[in-house]
């Protein structure tokens, strides 16, 4: 039997999967599918948003990083992320600096979203090549207000913010310098590629919250492994509808561009935390674009959700095609090549 790829699980074994799972609790909101990036619990009053992630390809700022993509997903149920939890694992023999650094990041990226680091585990672990980092984040939102992963309707507008793919530019740039280099990217295009991971930064927390808080949005959602293809996949799938992408109106970063074309990789499919895909109805897209607009993302109509059964669409140079799967995310197939 042929083992899998490195990446996430494929989807169809992941579904399966998760249909076995029981949940005997009625206060269970959102349970675990493919494609729904955290679980929903109701307190009462409010409801209780739960996510884990974690952080396996990069090692520079990993304390940052998992505080980062776990927020995310929390935000875009349009929670507000409260409590953290981290689990850090690391590598025989690693210097105790390596510790210290690690959770400096991890304290730092709490203070910064107003998250309240609550508990968690470190370990040396035998077997290791590299420090891993696992993140759970717990956040609250009122009754009423939750945007539920699947809520994207046929009609509505596809709008994503900032640019692709902010997080796995500069994951690359960071991780695969020398080869970038080797390459041809100039050193300036790299140097400004890594600085990608905090200006403009992978949260959208902020826009996130401001989206959800105009009441015109009925489906969020944090395009990470996989690039923005795999997210806009799980959000039909979630919802049961068809998309129509328009290719060309999707904002690509240069530095994104240029890397990808130096490693044969595409920018489709590679790592998207950063950006967010946000699903409104025509009637109040200046609404949600004006909010998003007054925290500092940039946003963008890039398609429109279509009825059930008309599959999702990619448009590009004048031709339909059908929008690319990817079985696994462009970085994981760089690393995977052991270059």
């Amino acid at each position: 039997m042929e083992g899998l790829p490195v990446g996430k699980l494929p989807a169809p074994l992941l579904q399966r999967l998760l249909e076995a799972v029981p949940i005997p609790d009625p206060r269970v909101v959102v349970r675990p599918q493919v494609g729904a990036d955290a679980a929903v619990v109701d307190m009462g009053d409010r409801l209780l948003v739960v996510k884990s992630d974690p952080i396996t390809f990069a090692t520079e700022r990993i304390g940052w990083y998992v505080v980062q993509v776990n927020a995310n997903d929390v935000a875009c149920l349009g929670a507000r992320p409260r409590w953290f939890l981290c689990t850090l694992l690391l590598p025989e023999g690693c210097p105790p600096p390596l510790a210290e650094e690690v959770f400096r990041q991890v304290v730092e990226a709490c203070r910064a979203l107003g998250v309240s680091l609550i508990g968690g585990h470190t370990e040396v672990t035998y077997g290791l090549a590299r420090p891993l980092a696992i993140g759970a984040m717990l956040g609250e939102v009122g009754r009423g207000r939750l945007v539920r992963p699947g809520g994207a309707r046929p009609g509505d507008l596809l709008l994503l913010t900032k640019a692709i793919a902010l997080e796995g530019t500069a994951l690359l740039a960071r991780e695969a310098a020398p080869a970038l280099l080797q390459r041809g990217v100039p050193p300036e295009v790299v140097s400004r590629a890594q600085g990608l991971l905090t200006h403009p930064g992978i949260s959208v927390v902020e826009e996130a919250l401001a989206a959800a808080a105009t009441g015109w949005v009925h489906a969020l959602h944090d395009p990470t492994e996989g690039g923005l293809a795999t997210g806009l996949w799980e959000m039909a799938a979630l919802a049961g509808v068809g998309l129509e992408v328009d290719g060309d109106a999707i904002p690509l970063l240069p530095e994104c561009q240029a890397i990808c074309r130096a490693l044969g990789l595409d920018p489709l499919g590679l790592l998207a935390s950063g950006s967010l895909l946000i699903a409104s109805p025509p009637e109040g897209y200046e609404a949600v674009r004006q909010a998003v607009e007054e925290v500092g993302a940039p946003c963008a109509v890039i398609g429109r959700v279509l009825p059930p059964g008309e599959g999702l669409l990619l448009l590009r140079g004048g031709r339909r095609e059908p929008l690319p799967l990817f079985p696994r995310d462009e970085v994981a197939r760089w690393f995977s090549q052991g270059v």
